[in-house]
């Protein structure tokens, strides 16, 4: 998973502006996207300059430039300078991002690009979402047929326009969200005009996961609100798995909009249960266990007031290899918890994620195992899970890509 973004002026007199703050705001936006580094490519009439950082928020003196694109790395390589353009990317198409690139940077120069760009997006297979930027000064943006990875349009009167992963990011940046760049559409911004094209788009590839896990409660995803759905999907999760208990607390912090639909349709009180040291930390995506159990220790230290002698329900998003669960659960119980029933705000992940965001199915806690065996597993008095028919009713629509979910097609 990464988080990409390119803000682009328009006018006369666009040579005053400075984008490289704008683009690293949005990418302070984006961290829940990507923490294994962040950069920026910035045109300033003449050249293309570039700065990467460890940290976005180190990014705070950015190269002077008018128009720009910028991403937050989740381990993928997709960070493409090739000829007359920078690209960064979200996903992978079938034919690999390095021609991926190749040929945007052709469709760029052409006589007519948006089309030409079209025409790239229609036959490159894959899931994905670009940013690019010509060393001309035109920035481009655009989705795959199926619009597996979201992407949203924002402007700043008539003087800026911009794109990003998340509708968040552009509030941040300070930008009006105008809506989402549609499947299988590209638009290209350059001092002049703002022009779109779109291949022909597929249905059921938007990605489900978004909603329940990557992006921020704050953002809209091709018009649904995604902490709209986390709410609904508590709701859900009450009536299909209700539980006896005095208190719900939920795992921050994607589970927080899921523990407050529950508490409210359960009527069991909801109560602060956690306090992170370190922020919007995504455990799932560390790469060793050694990481993962240190990350839960900084990221969820218990408030014992909060549970002791209590009975809890604990919510949480869903559950990935058991780890974090694990560790949660036994820190409820040191902390004095009497009944630990976990509710997960999602069906059991079985792999086959065509993203490849997922861990190898071998190393997913659910992937085999039954709900009484994973409590036994996590030292939980039970665990129950959201189920599919659940998901699709709290997504409220079709057209969603389910193939990570055990039970789906």
């Amino acid at each position: 998973m990464g988080g990409i973004l390119g803000v682009c002026t328009f006018g006369q007199g666009r040579e005053v502006w400075r984008v490289s703050p704008f683009l690293r705001y949005g990418l302070m936006a984006l961290r829940n996207r990507g923490s294994q580094g962040a950069a920026i490519a910035v045109f300033d009439g003449f050249t293309v300059a570039r700065a990467e950082a460890r940290d976005p928020e180190d990014l705070e003196e950015g190269p002077p430039g008018y128009v720009g694109v910028g991403a937050v790395a989740s381990g993928d390589d997709s960070w493409f300078e090739v000829g007359e353009v920078v690209l960064a990317g979200d996903g992978a198409p079938e034919i690999g991002w390095r021609r991926f690139a190749d040929e945007a940077a052709a469709a760029l120069s052409s006589s007519d690009p948006a089309p030409a760009l079209a025409d790239v997006v229609g036959g490159a297979g894959g899931h994905y979402a670009f940013v690019a930027l010509s060393r001309g000064g035109t920035l481009a943006a655009g989705r795959d047929p199926g619009g597996s990875l979201p992407l949203e349009v924002g402007s700043m009167g008539f003087d800026m326009g911009a794109v990003a992963s998340e509708s968040a990011a552009l509030e941040v940046m300070g930008f009006e969200h105008a809506g989402p760049i549609r499947p299988g559409e590209v638009i290209v911004m350059d001092p002049l005009e703002v022009s779109r094209a779109s291949a022909d788009p597929r249905e059921g590839s938007r990605c489900s996961f978004e909603y329940v896990y990557n992006a921020r409660h704050d953002s809209v995803i091709d018009g649904v609100s995604v902490y709209a759905v986390r709410e609904r999907i508590g709701e859900l999760l009450a009536e299909e798995a209700p539980a006896d208990a005095d208190v719900v607390i939920g795992v921050p912090e994607t589970s927080l909009p899921v523990a407050i639909g529950y508490s409210r349709r359960s009527g069991i009180p909801l109560a602060l249960g956690f306090v992170s040291s370190v922020g919007r930390l995504r455990t799932a995506g560390l790469r060793t266990a050694l990481e993962r159990v240190a990350g839960v220790q900084l990221k969820l230290n218990v408030i014992e007031s909060a549970v002791d002698g209590r009975d809890v329900v604990l919510v949480d998003d869903s559950v990935v290899r058991g780890t974090t669960l694990r560790n949660v659960v036994w820190n409820l119980r040191r902390k004095g918890a009497r009944i630990v029933h976990v509710r997960v705000g999602s069906p059991p992940l079985a792999g086959g994620c065509p993203l490849r965001r997922l861990p190898p199915r071998d190393e997913l806690i659910s992937s085999d195992l039954s709900e009484e065996q994973i409590a036994a597993v996590v030292g939980a008095d039970s665990v129950r899970f959201l189920s599919l028919e659940g998901l699709r009713a709290a997504l409220g629509a079709d057209g969603f890509c389910m193939r990570c979910w055990r039970g789906s097609a």
